[in-house]
């Protein structure tokens, strides 16, 4: 072949092999890239699609208008979920120490209202009742679900032995002892600084009529009363090594001490007994016959 065309072969061969390098360089991607859809070298996706591939689903308007709940509904039921939330927010700092009946007793009144407000048969606005639409509709049953957990806590709490009716506020027999518990441990901040002993000595007065007062209501305690009872007697016996004597010790003392002498006492007796059961045994001497007794009267006369 001629030189000429040795020429026009490998220019033609260099034209290929850049066109073939322009090409993978406006379809490769380097590992860190990110797809664009302007990017040269790419095809364009249409905006209508990526449009449509976003928008959001409106399932109630797709309803019927008899099956959709009414404003009124919702409203109720936008009352019942503030209210369950403010609870839970009082519940939750108040779980220790507890104080879930003196501190959330107005959230939970509250929300029993505004759960007897969907559940009662009252008709609304348009003689419309929501309890059926909210609570009945599916076998979930959101709402009566969760108000019956917060009404089960409360149930097991006993909180309605320290709140009043309508959770009004706490009862005087509550505030009674909550008075005594922080006389007993503002007595025990007082002394816990310096020597236990003195401390045991100085608050013994306060302990005892604070323990004095549980006693008396451990038939109707709420688990605020419980707890702070639970957490001073640990104070005092376990933190600052404290005791206090019990009033049964005594009964106990006699009737340990009574069992006690009772095998000696039992001994005892029985051997006085056999004693003198040997003193009747023995017979006295015989006396003399008539005989001679009447012979002896005979000579003195």
């Amino acid at each position: 072949m001629s030189p000429c065309g040795n020429c026009l072969i490998f220019v033609f061969f260099v034209i290929n092999i850049c066109a073939f390098v322009n090409c993978d360089e406006g379809t490769s991607l380097d590992s860190g890239d990110q797809v664009r859809p302007d990017s040269p070298g790419l095809p364009r996706v249409p905006s209508s699609l990526l449009a449509d591939s976003f928008v959001p689903l409106s399932l109630m308007s797709s309803f019927p208008e008899d099956l959709e709940i009414s404003n009124y509904c919702l409203e109720l039921l936008s009352i019942f979920s503030q209210r369950y939330s403010d609870y839970v927010k009082c519940l939750v700092p108040a779980a220790r120490p507890v104080r879930v009946c003196m501190k959330c007793y107005s959230g939970y009144g509250s929300l029993l209202n505004a759960y007897m407000n969907i559940s009662s048969d009252q008709m609304g606005p348009g003689n419309e009742s929501c309890r059926d639409s909210l609570m009945r509709s599916d076998r979930l049953m959101l709402v009566y679900v969760l108000f019956s957990n917060m009404q089960d806590l409360w149930e097991k709490s006993n909180c309605d032995f320290c709140i009043t009716e309508k959770f009004q506020g706490v009862n005087n027999e509550t505030t009674h002892f909550m008075k005594n518990l922080n006389q007993t441990l503002s007595c025990f901040e007082k002394y816990q600084q310096g020597n236990h002993t003195e401390l045991c000595k100085n608050c013994k007065s306060s302990y005892k009529g604070l323990n004095e007062l549980y006693s008396s209501m451990e038939k109707t305690l709420c688990i605020d009363v419980e707890d702070a009872m639970n957490m001073t007697r640990i104070l005092w016996s376990k933190n600052f090594n404290c005791s206090m004597p019990r009033g049964e010790t005594v009964p106990v003392i006699a009737v340990s001490s009574f069992m006690l002498f009772l095998p000696i006492i039992f001994y005892l007796s029985s051997f006085l007994h056999s004693e003198q059961k040997k003193r009747k045994l023995i017979h006295p001497k015989r006396m003399k016959s008539y005989s001679s007794l009447m012979n002896i009267q005979d000579k003195r006369s």
